[in-house]
């Protein structure tokens, strides 16, 4: 792929806060026109990750592009990028219809058709104040300012984490289709395995400041399988099988394995991985890692 359709490309991107490292080493390329998730737990360094992208830190080391540039390389790259941040912040004493004008006034690219449509749309009354706005309709409020300005690139950092489910369902719903309406990349950070699997084609595992797995769902899904087997059965794996994740259950043992494809002509049994199981695999082997 080359750099051209990429919409995130980090080499050996490294970020230090003292001697605590956020992100070590992270290689990644992300595609134009993908809803990625960006998981991993409390720390894991996602938080980081974005706001190096926006241009809100720097490196310690290593290279990011985005669309092309180094993050935040001018104002019209700035005016490229959206970026809703975890707290999904607006301003109390602002009206819903005063964040709009803000916004176009700081913004040449404002879309005003667009941002009325999404007030109305989520059911927002313009002339209330956003203090006085529920979590979920700030949240939509916020997302409505980000996407008004036409962004290629759309960053949320965990913008739903703190809403209800019917909120939260609302949100992630009018966030693919307004993505969709722009033909725009967004990246979505949560720690909530089940908004990524519904809303994202395009997935990045981060714990421990690494990148433990990143591709496109389809692509991963078919790449990873379950082995089931009596006790002592997958001990002897064939050549490119690489283990993620091995339990024992009783006298059999499950696997999560990476191949090009399922293991053929053996005695175990082949079931298929779903999403979320396949980001906690990896989740699990690397806090296993940490605490040896």
């Amino acid at each position: 792929m080359s750099s051209s359709d990429l919409v995130l490309q980090a080499r050996g991107l490294t970020k230090r806060y003292g001697r605590r490292p956020a992100l070590t080493d992270c290689d990644l390329d992300l595609p134009r026109g993908r809803v990625v998730g960006l998981v991993g737990p409390n720390g894991a360094g996602k938080s980081t990750l974005l706001n190096l992208a926006c241009g809100l830190s720097t490196p310690t080391a290593g290279t990011l592009r985005v669309l092309g540039s180094p993050p935040a390389a001018n104002a019209a790259h700035l005016a490229r990028v959206g970026f809703v941040a975890q707290d999904t912040p607006v301003y109390a004493s602002f009206s819903v219809a005063d964040h709009l004008r803000m916004g176009a006034k700081l913004n040449p690219s404002w879309d005003p058709g667009l941002a009325e449509r999404r007030i109305a749309q989520v059911g927002l009354d313009p002339g209330q104040r956003a203090g006085r706005l529920s979590g979920g309709q700030r949240a939509q409020l916020a997302l409505t300012v980000a996407v008004a300005k036409r962004p290629e690139l759309l960053i949320l950092d965990e913008p739903a984490a703190a809403l209800d489910p019917l909120a939260r369902d609302g949100f992630l719903r009018n966030l693919t289709g307004v993505v969709a309406e722009l033909g725009a990349t967004a990246i979505l950070s949560s720690h909530l395995l089940g908004d990524v699997e519904r809303s994202c084609d395009h997935l990045v595992v981060l714990d421990g400041s690494r990148v433990q797995v990143a591709g496109d769902v389809a692509d991963l899904l078919a790449r990873h399988h379950r082995l089931v087997a009596p006790r002592g059965e997958l001990d002897r794996l064939p050549a490119g099988v690489e283990v993620v994740l091995r339990r024992h259950t009783g006298a059999y043992e499950h696997a999560v394995v990476r191949a090009d494809r399922p293991p053929a002509g053996t005695p175990w049994r082949v079931e298929p991985v779903g999403l979320e199981e396949l980001a906690l695999s990896y989740l699990t082997r690397a806090a296993g890692e940490g605490n040896r």
